[in-house]
């Protein structure tokens, strides 16, 4: 029973940490639209521009979407069908957990010591970040496809050029629409 309690915190750290490391996506798109007519991107600066991340992060961002873009069979362009353009937004999460086993003091009419539940707190908080990737038909100006991905992000610098990678590489499973994984 004892191992049993103590290996409790650690597997649930672990259940947590493994659930943070996924990307939720979603895409909308008009069906009115034939993807299959767009061969050429480009990035639409004066969109980018107005994304409130640092100028590292964009061009990190920007990057993934080129190579997944080209990986695509696209072609980068001065006179594009589509245009790129970039939104984010992050929140930060704080969890409070309440509830420990552990020694402490309890009871009635003043302290008494011994093992049980033990009010303590632990606080964690951590970054949830909001990448939208908007592909905008050049010729019409109008939005075509957007895709939506959310996670959770790392302040370390490698594992942040990771996540963007893996951000916008689940993204972009969703372009074009009917062709996913």
């Amino acid at each position: 029973m004892k191992k049993i309690i103590k290996l409790l915190p650690i597997a649930l750290i672990a259940i947590v940490l493994t659930s943070c490391s996924s990307v939720k996506v979603a895409a909308d798109y008009d069906k009115a639209v034939d993807f299959n007519n767009y061969k050429t991107f480009a990035f639409f600066k004066s969109g980018i521009d107005k994304a409130e991340i640092s100028d590292l992060d964009k061009r990190r961002i920007l990057r993934a979407i080129e190579a997944e873009l080209l990986a695509k069979g696209y072609t980068k362009s001065e006179n594009p069908d589509l245009l790129v353009s970039i939104f984010t937004k992050s929140n930060q999460r704080v969890d409070i957990y309440n509830n420990s086993w552990g020694a402490g003091a309890w009871g009635w009419g003043g302290p008494r010591w011994g093992w049980g539940w033990n009010s303590g707190s632990n606080v964690t908080t951590s970054t949830q970040g909001l990448l939208f990737v908007d592909l905008i038909d050049a010729n019409k100006k109008e939005l075509v496809w957007q895709g939506q991905g959310s996670g959770y992000l790392s302040k370390n610098m490698d594992e942040k050029e990771e996540r963007i990678k893996e951000f916008v590489a689940k993204i972009m499973e969703k372009y074009p629409p009917g062709m996913e994984k």
